[in-house]
């Protein structure tokens, strides 16, 4: 008899569940397969609460909603939505590979590498953004790795809406505390500049094998209030001043998604790039060539 019951349970008379390969806040992720198109899939299952939760199916109708209109490699697709014995259920594709975080357990990651990895991120946030949605939770354990090593960027649970009133209390953080942007710890208002923070952090955290603010939610959300982050020494010129930037103080100073991913795409091709490629990199991005210019236009 398996641990988990759920793990051979047939969802909706299609999908048949397997290993449990992931749990959250209010849900476990099964791998699975859809017994009808005979594919391999994820399933987020909701877990019960006391009573009915309306958090759990506005969580579910959110993220299944947001998913579904975007289309991007570096995004998790969603394929179905639905319930089973009253409990809410998401169907995904299925990213057969480690979590970034899982990843980082083995220590930091070369800088190409990070470049890589930052710049298909970057390049799925500016995507999300140019849809309206904030992800809003940009972190390594939200970050699937696939066989080829390619990053698909998943949970989009607390994702809101651009222009949508927010549904939390001013003095309610909503997020991971280690990634919080400062307008988030301050209980401003977010917007796609708070995932670029977010951004910035992961690639931070990915070169320096760990977390840049540590502790307890609110020693560390609140952390980055009285510090910015220190980049290490040795890291390119370029990389430097575009990880500083992308984890300004002020949303309004950091680059676009969009024009980020175009630098870093620039680094994955080569790390080492000299005083001429790299004027070339600011003549074609705007990156570089004065102090703000890295801001969205």
């Amino acid at each position: 008899m398996p641990a988990d019951p759920w793990s051979a349970e047939l969802l909706a008379d299609r999908y048949r569940l397997g290993a449990k390969i992931g749990s959250g806040g209010m849900a476990d992720v099964y791998e699975g397969v859809d017994t009808r198109l005979r594919r391999p899939v994820a399933v987020k299952v909701f877990r019960p609460g006391p009573g009915a939760d309306p958090r759990i199916e506005d969580s579910l109708s959110t993220e299944a909603l947001l998913l579904a209109r975007l289309h991007d490699p570096g995004l998790v697709t969603v394929y179905d939505v639905g319930q089973h014995d009253e409990r809410p259920y998401l169907v995904m594709q299925l990213v057969d590979g480690p979590t970034l975080r899982g990843l980082l357990a083995d220590g930091p990651l070369p800088e190409r590498r990070v470049a890589g990895l930052g710049a298909a991120l970057a390049q799925a946030l500016a995507h999300v953004h140019q849809a309206g949605i904030v992800h809003r939770d940009v972190k390594p354990s939200n970050v699937l790795l696939d066989p080829a090593g390619a990053p698909h960027l998943a949970d989009f649970g607390i994702a809101r809406l651009v222009d949508t009133t927010r549904h939390t209390s001013p003095d309610v953080l909503t997020g991971t505390a280690a990634y919080l942007a400062p307008e988030q710890v301050e209980g401003k208002p977010i917007g796609p500049a708070a995932d670029v923070y977010a951004l910035g952090l992961v690639l931070l955290e990915c070169l320096k094998g760990e977390p840049e603010y540590e502790g307890a939610f609110l020693e560390a959300a609140i952390a980055r209030v009285h510090r910015p982050p220190v980049v290490p020494a040795g890291l390119s010129a370029d990389l430097a001043s575009l990880i500083r930037a992308m984890t300004d103080q002020d949303p309004g100073a950091r680059p676009d998604a969009a024009r980020c991913a175009t630098v870093l795409d620039a680094l994955d091709v080569d790390v080492t790039l000299g005083t001429h490629a790299a004027l070339e990199t600011q003549a074609a991005t705007g990156y570089g060539a004065a102090p703000g210019t890295l801001a969205a236009p």
